[in-house]
């Protein structure tokens, strides 16, 4: 304890002078923090290891527009609430400074403030670059810098995150992939991550992974989606360097990076944002637009410039300081509409009398444009669910801006569909075509996320009908649909070798099961899928246009067999897709082809290989002069059960 008191005294001793003034603001910073234009805050506010007349420490700053009094209080003063103070700037923009002599990297703080009103809060700095590992919740002094190594990979990502290029993503919880080997209820660390983690996403095919948030957040069975650490790497798993080590090796093994962003809400816990100065400064006032009743949270005000200012920093610092490759933005459909999960009366109508909010539609656009103007290599996609239209077109044409959307219609139409008896699945044949109605209205990304596997759902395996072998080509048919049909993709961790219980965040996949043949061989077509979806340029090339897919047959809602084309830039890449919807295994079965020639099959989801039956193997169509579903060339083969075959002109 004498050590400590003394450490103490000696920071005290070293105290610069009263009439020493240091900031790192410029009246220009101010300037635009105030008009929320300042997307690089986290290069002011926020602790940082400075040295200032010619002594080493740390300068503090954060925003706290109505206290009287703010103080730092830490490891460092014995968590002394008087001992420091800070000192608010002439300029009204309710920002309080302190440079503290003698500390640096690794110290522990929080601020203790003094509002107006009378009130006394302890807050962890909402620009913390590292916070306490949960449950303690205090800031840490840290920084940023590491030595990248993954220059090849940022100087052709242009190319890589085109919307004319494959995009297949495996989305995943960090803490519950998979667990220390040594002991189930460890996590694994962001450096034991990448030893395991990146072979498995070579062999699987994967060009992206994207990671649940893993910004600082106290609940861990929020899923990361309660953040209280925006600027701060959970450090249930590591150091931020640690962090952007496997961020670094994912893309020395040319994998992409995308990490969930969460703009819509934010949890009430007391050392959080929530009443961050004794009011309400990050959220509303009005609680009939600042909490959301779904996740008993609190919503941006993003009118205020200054919450723009933090929130739109927030974006870019994950974007600069750890090389990510895009943002999957949480709950946009929340943030759009004014009464989102609210009863009459709950809500207040916009200045039009409408239930948008035009605030936060402002907001996300301004987010879009920033973000793509000092990053063009990435993507912003969209988590909505709703038909507000131009979520995924430019903000010159009206849109929202985002990169993509998720395809949220096509996921529960498809789900629908493929949960019935194939015997009932005549009868919604609509709910399988219709996507392709609309299909082409936005850049798509079609999700099987986690949201899908949780709540009483069940898995996606156990969602199929029928026995076991039905179920297992069921979801065999069901991939190979998806990643045929146009859009990006996004297929949830555990979905891709059919783990049959419904995701548990508190412990790991069941990678035991790989042990049987049928998990494996749903993990063998998944590879085997993405390595055509990444080999053929029909399933990526016109992803987002009509003109890169073609009916044949869509309307044998009887036999419920379906047959479609996808094409490039060269039609002589052109692939032709038959899908059999039922175990009935059809003979002999017309199909018309795109144009004349030898069509060979190159990939069959009945292969034995992949636990399938093994019927009708190795079958090529050879075209004949026979008119059949509008085409002037048609062709016969044989229809394996339940099975897509995919197949290739070669002359």
């Amino acid at each position: 304890m004498a050590k400590k008191v003394n450490a103490i005294q000696a920071v005290k001793k070293e105290s610069v002078p009263a009439d020493s003034w240091y900031s790192r603001f410029s009246d220009f910073d101010i300037s635009l923090f105030r008009s929320g234009k300042h997307y690089r805050l986290y290069e002011k506010l926020g602790s940082h290891v400075v040295e200032h007349g010619g002594v080493k420490g740390t300068y503090f700053a954060v925003w706290v527009p109505n206290a009287r009094q703010v103080f730092v209080e830490g490891n460092f003063n014995g968590w002394n609430k008087a001992s420091h103070p800070m000192q608010v700037r002439w300029d009204e923009s309710g920002i309080w400074e302190a440079f503290i002599p003698g500390i640096g990297t690794g110290e522990v703080y929080k601020y203790y403030i003094q509002s107006n009103s009378g009130e006394s809060l302890e807050k962890a700095d909402p620009f913390a670059l590292r916070w306490e590992e949960p449950p303690s919740t205090a800031s840490i002094v840290w920084d940023t810098w590491y030595e990248w190594k993954d220059g090849p990979w940022m100087r052709s990502r242009y190319d890589i995150n085109a919307l004319n290029k494959p995009m297949s993503v495996y989305e995943m919880h960090f803490g519950s992939w998979a667990r220390s080997p040594e002991s189930p209820d460890e996590f694994l660390s962001y450096r034991q991550m990448a030893e395991k983690l990146i072979p498995y996403i070579l062999e699987t095919g994967f060009t992206h992974v994207e990671f649940l948030p893993l910004m600082e957040h106290p609940f861990y069975p929020s899923w990361g989606y309660q953040i209280t650490g925006y600027f701060a790497a959970t450090s249930r798993y590591g150091t931020p360097q640690d962090l952007m080590y496997l961020i670094e090796q994912l893309h020395e093994a040319g994998i992409g990076v995308i990490l969930d962003w969460v703009p819509s809400h934010f949890p009430g816990d007391e050392h959080g944002l929530y009443r961050f100065d004794g009011t309400h400064l990050y959220e509303h006032e009005d609680m009939r637009k600042g909490f959301h009743p779904d996740w008993k949270s609190f919503i941006f005000n993003y009118g205020r410039n200054e919450v723009k200012s933090f929130l739109i920093s927030n974006a870019i610092f994950w974007l600069d300081r750890y090389h990510a490759d895009g943002l999957r933005v949480d709950a946009v459909a929340s943030m759009l509409y004014l009464d989102y999960s609210r009863k009459e009366g709950e809500w207040i109508p916009n200045d039009e009398g409408g239930r948008e909010n035009l605030e936060a539609i402002s907001f996300i656009r301004e987010f879009n444009e920033a973000v793509y103007s000092n990053f063009p290599d990435v993507q912003t996609i969209a988590e909505e669910s709703t038909a507000f239209s131009g979520v995924s077109r430019p903000t010159f044409m009206g849109g929202l801006g985002f990169g993509m959307k998720w395809m949220m219609g096509w996921m529960h139409d498809t789900l629908n569909y493929f949960g019935k008896d194939p015997v009932h699945r005549k009868y919604n044949h609509q709910g399988i075509t219709f996507s392709t109605v609309y299909a082409f209205t936005e850049n798509f990304m079609l999700p099987f996320s986690h949201d899908e596997v949780v709540h009483g759902k069940g898995s996606l395996l156990d969602r199929m009908p029928g026995d076991e072998w039905q179920k297992f080509a069921n979801l065999r048919l069901l991939y190979l649909y998806m990643f045929t049909h146009p859009g990006t993709k996004c297929l949830f961790m555990g979905c891709e070798f059919a783990q049959s219980a419904e995701w548990n965040f508190n412990q790991s996949l069941d990678w035991h099961l790989l042990e049987y043949a049928p998990h494996q061989g749903i993990k063998e077509i998944v590879a085997a899928l993405n390595k055509v979806y990444r080999s053929e340029p029909a399933l990526y090339e016109k992803s987002f246009e009509s003109a890169g897919f073609e009916w044949i047959e869509g309307g044998d809602a009887e036999n419920s067999v379906l047959v479609y084309s996808r094409k490039g830039n060269n039609p002589s890449d052109d692939l032709l897709i038959v899908l059999n919807m039922t175990p009935v295994p059809r003979k002999a079965w017309r199909i018309g082809l795109p144009a004349e020639g030898n069509w060979k099959l190159i990939l069959n989801s009945d292969d034995s290989h992949f636990y399938g039956s093994g019927l009708f193997r190795d079958q090529n169509v050879i075209s004949e002069e026979i008119f059949w579903h509008g085409k002037a060339q048609s062709g016969l083969m044989n229809l394996p059960p339940l099975a897509g075959l995919v197949l290739k002109k070669v002359n």
